[in-house]
């Protein structure tokens, strides 16, 4: 007789492979998904990079995963769930609960920080810690350091150092980038690298202080629950034993020290799925790794790649835009994003005369569009950096179009933009307490006591900007402050355009500005589009109205249930926009040294970022993509008049995009 024998598969992880019978489901899971995005959902063992383009469903493809995995038998609390935002996590858990049932909101889930937090205090006596270690929120952390920036006798009056938020920044950065403190100041704050070694004094008796007092900041969290896992004591083991299923969202926003915290978290089970898009990965100020993402299946074995390209909603026009960026990035994973919707239009590509011409023509088209039916709170004006809508939001209060602008602050909010407007206010008005108060309290060695006594005297007429300066009687400081009122005279009493005086007070305020903050490189940018929103001014009192233009909601994550029945419409820093999403959305500055900055032309990797923030601000846009650059804009920087628009429009083929030319009628 001859004897029978049954083959089986077995997978790569050694497993018997699994025979499953869909019709077991509550859900009907190959219905409710497309096909790459049911490859992920059905995924079980092993380990998985899901490139998921942008509108492609990946919450839905995470939460379906979940759904099944607990349909299949699989314990919720083996499944472990990491997010950037407790709201991501929140959402994921509810809409897996709302469709299979109560079990999905027993999965482990949060933020990485939360998750640590937890873990930590629950393994405490493993790591060195009491249970009952307090957190130090931001806050809390810049005041420690600011105690022992104040009592270490390191610092002198002779010379400037960093202040605490700087000190914070700097040693945040450090730990998450796993950079060098001499590396980050060198990138970031090179006028303060002379004093490496007292920063470096500083870092060493903050974590001496937290360690003694039992505190943690949130960088510390992270730090231990890393060098718990990759320890690996028995305790470490134990605790992931009781991890099945790893999941993380945003893989492309993570940083070094989260990156190694997934690879402790997955070193025995070998069994995580990372959920991700290279081409949206943006945040690198913030210590973000772009390399986390592309060399994921190098650091993993036997990593799977699924790509999620369908996408759900944008129309094929904007796509094909899109697709065109991701093509010509230097390092990526190439996908190409198709949709089903139809009825969309080219992307319009439109170059103006100047930045006013721009403003004006936004303004015209979302009058048009709110014309036709759409609502504010259905369009967009993304830009690359705040300071790019300054002369569009002066536009739009002109024209009574409420918006809210979130990523940013306003920049007649902006400290120093009201320390230049201070100035200006003066000349028009000399008798200004409250900007005479702005601007005395700018000078070293003037504090609030002597600000009063030159107001008293300004009050009662003994000083005054109305008269030549060489006629001022002696007073406290009039030494120091002789050129303070030189300039006031000079901007009060002669006949100069507003842009003239704004240079008058911008050459003057240049060496204080400096002088009061440590990141004044970044600023500087502001006061240089402030100057030049001057140039559309013929009179000063005009130009002072509109900046004092009441501003309207802060943020939109702000706005209270009353203000939900008005329409908005939305301004932002791409940066803030991304995961949003709007019918119309206007793209603006797209001129070469605005976007990409003149600033990342240098390194391949900063430019290779600004391209993405060009695809990510791209697919926002459901229907209409309008996307303008004035033609001649003087950038004070580096002196000369930017006049090309941007490589990411010009690398794009012509067929792509509809362009048009916006000119001035005589």
């Amino acid at each position: 007789m001859i004897q029978k024998y049954k083959l089986t598969r077995i997978n790569a992880a050694n497993q018997i492979a699994k025979t499953v019978d869909e019709s077991a489901f509550v859900i009907n899971y190959k219905e409710e998904l497309n096909p790459a995005q049911f490859e992920a959902a059905s995924a079980v063992d092993g380990n998985y990079l899901i490139i998921a383009g942008a509108g492609t469903g990946k919450t839905r493809t995470l939460v379906y995963r979940v759904a099944r995995l607990i349909e299949s038998g699989y314990d919720p609390k083996s499944i472990l769930l990491l997010t950037f935002t407790r709201k991501a996590s929140r959402e994921m858990m509810n809409r897996a609960s709302l469709l299979l049932d109560k079990r999905c909101s027993k999965i482990s889930g949060g933020t990485f920080h939360s998750f640590a937090n937890t873990t930590l205090r629950r393994y405490a006596k493993f790591v060195g810690l009491e249970p009952s270690f307090t957190i130090l929120d931001q806050g809390d952390s810049e005041d420690v350091i600011n105690l022992i920036r104040t009592q270490s006798g390191l610092i002198t009056k002779e010379k400037r150092f960093p202040n605490k938020q700087t000190l914070m920044k700097v040693f945040s950065l450090s730990i998450n980038t796993g950079k060098t403190i001499e590396s980050i100041l060198l990138d970031n704050y090179p006028q303060f690298f002379e004093e490496l070694d007292k920063i470096t004094e500083i870092h060493r008796v903050y974590s001496a202080y937290k360690k003694k007092n039992n505190l943690l900041d949130y960088d510390d969290l992270l730090v231990y629950l890393k060098d718990f896992l990759l320890e690996l004591s028995p305790a470490a083991k134990s605790f992931l034993s009781g991890i099945k299923f790893l999941m993380v969202d945003e893989y492309q926003d993570t940083n070094k020290l989260q990156s190694e915290v997934v690879r402790g978290l997955s070193q025995l089970n070998n069994n995580v799925m990372v959920v991700g898009d290279d081409s949206q990965s943006i945040y690198s100020f913030r210590g973000a790794n772009f390399k986390n993402i592309m060399e994921f299946p190098n650091i993993f074995k036997d990593v799977k790649v699924i790509k999620l390209e369908e996408n759900f909603r944008s129309s094929q026009e904007i796509l094909n835009f899109a697709n065109q960026l991701n093509e010509q990035a230097t390092e990526k994973y190439s996908k190409r994003l198709y949709s089903n919707m139809t009825g969309g239009e080219l992307p319009l590509v439109i170059a103006t005369d100047n930045v006013n011409l721009q403003s004006k023509f936004i303004v015209e088209k979302v009058l048009e569009l709110r014309e036709e039916g759409r609502s504010l709170s259905d369009m967009a004006v993304l830009f690359r950096s705040s300071y790019f809508s300054f002369d569009l939001e002066i536009e739009l209060a002109k024209a009574d179009i409420p918006f809210i602008k979130f990523g940013g602050i306003k920049f007649v909010e902006t400290a120093h933009v009201k320390d230049v407007l201070a100035f200006l206010r003066i000349a028009v008005n000399p008798l200004d307490v409250v900007s005479w108060y702005r601007v005395l309290l700018l000078h070293e060695g003037i504090g609030p006591k002597s600000a009063q006594n030159i107001l008293d005297d300004l009050a009662n007429s003994r000083l005054s900007i109305k008269n030549n300066p060489d006629s001022l009687p002696k007073f406290k400081h009039s030494e120091k402050l002789i050129h303070l009122f030189n300039l006031l005279y000079k901007i009060h009493v002669e006949e100069m355009l507003p842009t003239e005086k704004a240079q008058l007070v911008y050459d003057y305020y240049y060496p204080l500005f400096k002088n009061l903050y440590d990141d004044f490189n970044k600023r500087k940018k502001d006061l240089d589009i402030f100057v030049n929103i001057t140039e559309n001014y013929r009179s000063l009192d005009s130009l002072l109205s509109d900046m004092a233009i009441e501003p309207p909601v802060d943020s939109v994550t702000d706005v209270d249930s009353e203000s939900k029945e008005n329409e908005f419409l939305t301004l932002s820093t791409i940066h803030s926009a991304k995961g949003l999403e709007w019918h119309s959305v206007f793209i603006i500055h797209a001129l070469e040294g605005f976007f990409p900055s003149s600033k990342s032309m240098d390194n391949i990797e900063t430019l290779e970022e600004e391209r993405r923030l060009m695809y990510v601000a791209a697919t926002r846009a459901k229907q209409n993509l309008f996307i303008s650059y004035p033609m001649n804009i003087f950038d004070r920087e580096s002196g000369t008049t930017l006049s090309k628009p941007s490589r990411f429009i010009s690398e794009v083929n012509p067929k792509l995009i509809s362009q048009w030319l916006l000119e001035e009628e005589n």
